[in-house]
């Protein structure tokens, strides 16, 4: 069975990952998305069901960091939502 404490843990790290993200828009989509899924999931209760969605969410783990490599990859200008110095004209 699966702890709580390693179900913690595995939402904990997509969170800071998914955070590593350089675009805005991918950055709070994984967050939503990941924030979502364990919402969703919390209230599972069989533990083979539960042992699934970890297994699906490590290896959404995977795809998130692979991701924030080739998005660092590529450098993009932020965008206004994101600068707290930008002045708008």
């Amino acid at each position: 069975m699966t702890s709580r404490n390693s179900i913690l843990a595995l939402y904990k790290t997509m969170l800071r990952e998914s955070e590593k993200f350089s675009s805005y828009n991918f950055r709070k989509y994984a967050i939503r998305r990941t924030r979502d899924a364990f919402r969703e999931n919390k209230t599972l209760t069989d533990s083979e069901e539960i042992r699934k969605q970890m297994e699906y969410a490590k290896k959404n783990l995977e795809i998130i960091k692979r991701q924030v490599t080739v998005g660092s990859l590529y450098s993009t200008e932020k965008l206004i939502i994101e600068c707290d110095t930008c002045k708008t004209v």
